[in-house]
């Protein structure tokens, strides 16, 4: 189904259209970890916490063609697989999770990563986002992972309410259509990235200025209505919770 045709599922009419012009504004939004395998993928992913892809990128061009394996972790030290990831932040604490997850998933697995919430939470380094990340990138599982992007611009826009992450997660699993829960994720990450900033948000420039709570009180009542539909209401209390969101604590990593 086209990602607009299935934004308008959505119970809330005014959700529906954030997620059919964030699906208009990021038609090719997609995970920026390089991966070829959900093994790949999970690792790029623990290395991922406070640290940008754009970093774990380039670490893991040459750590995954040496290390493609589970048990190629287990046969290095832990000071060699430090030096190998020593350009990402926490390395020495990633390092030793990465070495004792990959000694379960040999172990328990046979070397295949879990394909469940419940399994994948249960190894070293691994937190909700992480395990929703692969769920979501690798097996096609629809999940909604809360990192400190989606967890800033959903509360901004009203689509959630609350500095948890998990509570947004739930929040926006029950806003969004389940076949969009994956694609929102990407979406809302590129919209944090490009436009819904930390700080200075580029709000007389965003295609949601006219649905966004927060860019209404940045920028004044009616803000972005010459574009089209009437300026959005309060949604779940948006800006209030916004203002406690900006990298509140467990909104990054993992």
């Amino acid at each position: 189904m086209d990602p607009r045709e299935a934004a308008r599922k959505a119970a809330d009419p005014r959700v529906a259209a954030i997620l059919e012009i964030l699906a208009e504004t990021y038609p090719d939004a997609r995970c920026a970890l390089e991966h070829e395998n959900p093994f790949q993928l999970l690792i790029a992913t623990i290395l991922s916490a406070q640290c940008t892809d754009k970093r774990v990128n380039i670490i893991t061009r040459r750590l995954f063609p040496r290390l493609p394996r589970p048990e190629d972790y287990l046969a290095i030290s832990q000071e060699e697989l430090e030096e190998l990831i020593r350009d990402c932040g926490l390395y020495r604490e990633k390092a030793r999770n990465i070495r004792a997850t990959c000694r379960i998933l040999v172990e328990r697995y046979g070397g295949e990563v879990p394909r469940t919430l419940e399994e994948l939470i249960q190894l070293p380094g691994v937190g909700r986002k992480t395990a929703n990340v692969v769920l979501s990138n690798a097996f096609g599982v629809p999940a909604i992972a809360v990192d400190t992007h989606v967890l800033r611009v959903s509360n901004r826009l009203g689509l959630a309410s609350s500095p948890d992450p998990l509570k947004t997660e739930r929040q926006l699993m029950e806003a969004i259509p389940r076949e969009l829960w994956s694609q929102a994720h990407h979406w809302l990450i590129h919209h944090g990235r490009n436009i819904c900033h930390a700080r200075n948000p580029a709000c007389p420039i965003c295609p949601l200025l006219r649905h966004c709570p927060e860019g209404q009180r940045r920028l004044g009542p009616g803000a972005g209505a010459e574009t089209g539909a009437p300026a959005g209401g309060p949604a779940a209390g948006g800006a209030d919770a916004e203002r406690r969101v900006v990298d509140a604590p467990g909104a990054a990593g993992r």
